[in-house]
């Protein structure tokens, strides 16, 4: 089993839109399909990530604190998952609800580095 990264992101506030009702059933979906992955072995964390906070950059002698911009793209989440490989990772992602509430979200899958190939240095999981 291999380990991938799903980044949730959103054009602003993509839950704006929604109706109380609608967004009561946004977070219904949302802990459904988390129960389903964690029935099935793929998921080993998730969160959402709240809508502040900083964007840290360094250029040559200093840092710069830009302040977040929340009318932006904006990663709202994250589910740390299982999968065999890059096709699973994928059809696990187009069946967040994300995508059925949220006009304009998208999802990164990107897989996780586990072990440093040069030095065999391995990631702590914990």
């Amino acid at each position: 089993m291999k380990e991938f990264m799903l980044l949730i992101k959103n054009q602003g506030d993509g839950k704006a839109a929604l109706s109380p009702e609608e967004q009561q059933q946004f977070l219904k979906a949302c802990q459904v399909y988390i129960e389903d992955l964690m029935k099935n072995g793929k998921l080993k964390s998730a969160q959402p990530i709240i809508r502040e906070g900083v964007i840290l950059s360094y250029n040559e002698k200093s840092f710069t604190e830009t302040p977040f911009d929340k009318t932006k793209e904006v990663q709202v989440g994250y589910y740390h998952i299982l999968a065999n490989d890059l096709d699973e990772a994928v059809a696990i992602a187009k069946r967040n609800p994300e995508f059925a509430f949220i006009k304009g979200a998208t999802i990164e899958v990107r897989p996780l580095k586990m072990l440093e190939q040069t030095t065999q240095f391995r990631y702590p999981t914990k």
